[in-house]
């Protein structure tokens, strides 16, 4: 499903990252680091609410905002319960939508916002994201003390929160289009390898944009995928190849591979993954790319694996998910 949009504009955007993220290529990008994984909290659950109430708190501040300008907030996590956005969330005082499509969450609040700004029924809203890679690890595999081993395969979630204030008010980058996802079954139950459990929904997506807004690849300066890491890009590459007959060599990227300097920091194995991962990589760099004329129009198509280790205990199949926007930049 695609919906063109006439009046949605991305305003600004804010990125809080931890100290894994520093240390790789982006580090110039983001608007703050902590060094700390608790920043002074007494969990990592805290944490995570500290990570995404501080990106929350930047926006406005970049955005010379007072909480009572805010029509929506719109915000997801992994934690159970999408704690982290409900406490991070509370200072506003703002109506408040909680969504969860793992890590394709950051898309799925774009298409959510833009629908309602579109419509007329609000005139803004802001939409944030937050993950913890020691929270998540906790709640969907094993807490790091356990000192279970990983293979190649496995990425690495990022630690941090993103922000993005979308609104009917003209700026540098218009919401152009957006294409809700369907549910992916691809028979996938290796919670160790999310590359292959999402890649199929990258696809699926993928092409039915293509398809909807009749275009191909190179109407794109850049197609860039969530968080596939090293073997999902390549796995989605194939298959788009020998499925769609679509050739993504010439202008694609996935986000968890250009999160992290896999030559110094082997410990994020195949790469980023989590909510804020392809968050702040979109929202430090390809925005600003497509402010200063770096792109001109490009598709983001955040990818989520939708499991819970229930689920999986019970030997049910990993589904997949994926949600894209198309940005352009105004004249």
């Amino acid at each position: 499903m695609t919906h063109r949009y006439q009046n949605v504009y991305i305003e600004n955007y804010s990125t809080v990252c931890g100290p894994y993220e520093a240390d790789g290529p982006l580090r110039k990008n983001f608007d703050k680091i902590h060094q700390d994984l608790y920043c002074q909290e007494d969990s990592w659950e805290k944490a995570e609410v500290h990570y995404l109430k501080d990106s929350l708190k930047i926006l406005l501040e970049k955005s010379s905002l007072e909480k009572e300008d805010i029509d929506m907030v719109i915000s997801g996590d992994l934690m159970n319960q999408i704690t982290a956005s409900c406490y991070a969330s509370l200072f506003l005082n703002a109506p408040f939508l909680g969504i969860y499509s793992a890590c394709a969450t950051s898309i799925e609040g774009i298409l959510i916002g833009s629908t309602y700004i579109d419509s007329g029924k609000i005139k803004n809203c802001i939409t944030a994201c937050s993950s913890h890679n020691l929270s998540s690890e906790k709640q969907f595999r094993n807490p790091t003390e356990y000192g279970a081993p990983k293979p190649k395969t496995a990425t690495f979630t990022a630690t941090g929160g993103a922000s993005l204030f979308l609104s009917n008010k003209k700026s540098k980058i218009k919401v152009e289009s957006g294409t809700i996802g369907r549910m992916i079954d691809f028979d996938q139950t290796d919670p160790l390898h999310m590359g292959a459990v999402m890649a199929p929904g990258a696809a699926d997506t993928i092409y039915q944009h293509l398809k909807d807004m009749n275009r191909t690849p190179d109407d794109y300066d850049l197609i860039l995928t969530g968080d596939l890491g090293l073997y999902g890009k390549e796995i989605l590459k194939e298959y788009m190849m020998k499925t769609y007959k679509i050739d993504l060599s010439k202008n694609y990227n996935d986000c968890g591979c250009m999160l992290y300097n896999y030559e110094t920091q082997k410990e994020v194995n195949a790469g980023g993954s989590g909510p804020v991962c392809s968050a702040l990589v979109n929202y430090s760099t390809i925005l600003k790319g497509l402010e200063n004329g770096t792109y001109k129009r490009v598709l983001l198509v955040a990818t989520g694996a939708l499991f819970s280790p229930t689920a999986v205990f019970q030997k049910e199949h990993i589904l997949a998910i994926a949600h894209a926007v198309s940005l352009e930049a105004t004249k």
